[in-house]
């Protein structure tokens, strides 16, 4: 599996995972770019992602749902803030209600996406962070760490087929 660590820091506010992959920086970003190779990773592999609005533009948006095992959608949003291809991206992630409208009662979280050459291939740094402690707690409580962990485990499959 290409995930290398996860980091939970409560004290920044932060949860970091790093992976590398044994492939080229721009052929892991179009992971993000390619919103057909995102929706085959986003989302641990029981939910699977559809993506349905992908502008990775500097105050574009992402909008996707994921479906369950049960056929139940859950939807979310980033609105990008910031983008250099192909090493970083920027943007923040939420939760949408079933019209697609983000739900002002969860959290929102800012990723940040840093790819960079390391070992002949490439380690990507996607970093999160939390706007309080109990938006980190209900998140985390909420399966993050590990979806995160399932969703990035995918990308090596995709890298070499």
């Amino acid at each position: 599996m290409s995930v290398t660590s996860v980091d939970e820091d409560a004290g920044n506010l932060t949860l970091t995972l790093v992976a590398d992959f044994a492939a080229p920086v721009g052929r892991v970003w179009q992971m993000w770019a390619d919103p057909r190779r995102l929706e085959r990773w986003w989302g641990p592999p029981d939910y699977p992602a559809t993506v349905e609005e992908h502008d990775l533009t500097a105050g574009g948006e992402v909008t996707y749902f994921m479906t369950g095992p049960e056929g139940e959608r859950y939807r979310g949003w980033w609105r990008i803030t910031s983008v250099s291809p192909p090493t970083s991206l920027e943007f923040v992630d939420g939760f949408a209600d079933q019209d697609g409208k983000p739900k002002d009662d969860m959290p929102t979280t800012t990723a940040r996406v840093r790819l960079t050459a390391h070992g002949g291939g490439t380690r990507m740094e996607l970093r999160s962070v939390f706007g309080s402690r109990e938006q980190m707690e209900r998140l985390v409580n909420m399966g993050m760490v590990e979806g995160l962990r399932q969703a990035v485990g995918q990308i090596d499959a995709l890298l070499t087929g």
